[in-house]
């Protein structure tokens, strides 16, 4: 059953918080010439913007927005601020060593902090509380991979995890048939659309120029194509995410990947009390189709999954719009995990779409040659990630021999995907085995993980 007072799409609850979909900025007027050149206004684009600006206050910054800034995946996001290394360390310690993996990780944690700063610098309002991520074990099974995991990431300097048993995860949040949990402090809570329009609104602070409602249909060496004409720059950056599929020769480069959420109505105080939850964490679970939560400042919960992962020939939504049946599997699953909270109604549920590379790891770099620099593929966890891509395309941009410029991500490249049909029937494939690994863990006893899990796995490449 789905609340019939749900309101569904308009971009997201996010956003319709701040009074629905911002007025839209002059679109561009024409050809003309830049120093910088940024496709794309979400947080990639403007965290770009700001260090460069920052960096060298003369440069001529144009980022050009099909539509508004945040209307993507930075205003329809969780509000997770936290420290994952996309596509995992070890990837990177095979590849670089393990010395280049921990700096990777560290890099991040220390990113958490930097976007903390900078909306206390620059005034920026985005409901922040630093109180770090749980992730919960509901079944036998996702407890032995919980405990697997937990341990592998204690091995690693810099992860400061901690592993609690049902009471001590009880007595911080009540989430019933919790088995156990692990957290760490290097995550905080945040409000997506208060940081990306605060975001915005400080890089034109500093002079950046922001054109929205101009679609960008190529890009190329000292160039971006629009439908409002040509922007010629010394260096062009795609920040593009989840929509890149939708520039020229880009179709195969990054998966869009649809995530859903849900958000109740206000919780009583009654209610809180019997969850907790006192603490702000963000909250995942160690399922393979996996949850994703959050109180918000007005103690609601907003609450994320997968729904329909993948549309057709990379097709992204217009306005947000979610299935029914997903908005339906949504509240029934944060109904089971809270059943405190069954007879508060879902107010709002939408969608966005999030980049995923062949390989499921992030990227940035910039082709020095040619001027074209890229930063993405953060399959959902980009918050964290778009500030440190952000700064070190900066550091690209002006040639500095940093730290940041150094990182095992700088440069990466993944296959592209494959052609359709084959890329939805691997999606599908792969989603199907994945929700029915969870269905065959929760009914069952045993600690081992699906071998629907262990397919999926293996078809993803992961």
């Amino acid at each position: 059953m789905v609340d019939a007072q749900v309101r569904n799409g308009e971009v997201s609850w996010w956003w319709r918080q701040l009074g629905g979909a911002p007025a839209v900025r002059a679109p561009l007027g024409g050809s003309t010439d830049a120093d910088v050149a940024i496709i794309g206004a979400g947080y990639t684009g403007l965290w770009t913007a700001y260090y460069l600006k920052r960096a060298q206050p003369d440069l001529r910054i144009f980022v050009l927005e099909q539509r508004f800034s945040g209307f993507g995946a930075s205003g329809r996001n969780g509000g997770w601020l936290t420290n994952s290394v996309t596509g995992g360390r070890e990837r990177y310690e095979k590849s670089h060593g393990r010395d280049a993996a921990i700096a990777h990780q560290r890099a991040l944690n220390e990113t958490v902090d930097e976007v903390i700063a900078v909306t206390a610098r620059e005034g920026i309002a985005a409901d922040i509380v630093k109180g770090g991520e749980v992730s919960v074990a509901r079944t036998p099974s996702q407890l032995a991979r919980l405990t697997d995991w937990a341990g592998a990431e204690q091995a690693w300097p810099h992860t400061d995890l901690e592993v609690w048993d049902a009471g001590d995860t009880a007595r911080r949040i009540l989430i019933d048939g919790a088995l156990g949990s692990a957290w760490h402090p290097h995550a905080a809570r945040i409000h997506p659309a208060k940081l990306v329009s605060g975001l915005a609104a400080a890089v034109e602070r500093m002079g950046v120029t922001i054109f929205e409602g101009t679609r960008v249909s190529e890009i190329a060496p000292g160039r971006a194509v629009t439908d409002r004409g040509t922007v010629r720059a010394t260096f062009v950056l795609r920040a593009t995410e989840g929509f890149t599929a939708d520039l020229a020769g880009e179709h195969r480069t990054w998966l869009p990947m649809n995530s859903s959420m849900i958000a109740t109505a206000p919780l009583p105080a009654a209610v809180w009390q019997q969850i907790g939850w006192s603490g702000r964490e963000v909250v995942g679970d160690m399922a393979h189709v996996y949850m994703y939560a959050q109180r918000t400042a007005d103690d609601r919960i907003a609450f994320g999954g997968r729904g329909v992962p993948y549309r057709f020939g990379s097709r992204v939504d217009a306005d947000g719009r979610t299935q029914q049946r997903t908005i339906a599997s949504l509240s029934a699953f944060l109904r089971d995990f809270f059943p405190a909270a069954a007879d508060v109604p879902i107010e709002h549920a939408w969608a966005g779409v999030l980049g995923v590379p062949r390989d499921w790891a992030a990227t940035v770099g910039l082709d020095a040659a040619t001027g074209v620099g890229w930063a993405g593929g953060y399959v959902g966890t980009g918050v964290t990630a778009t500030n440190l891509a952000g700064r070190t395309l900066a550091d690209l941009v002006l040639r500095r021999d940093t730290a940041l410029a150094r990182l095992p991500w700088v440069a990466h490249r993944a296959k592209r995907w494959e052609v359709e049909p084959l890329r939805w029937l691997a999606v599908k494939t792969i989603y199907t085995a994945y929700h029915a690994a969870d269905r065959a863990e929760a009914s069952g006893s045993s600690d081992r993980t699906s071998v629907f899990a262990k397919a999926a796995d293996l078809i993803a490449g992961r």
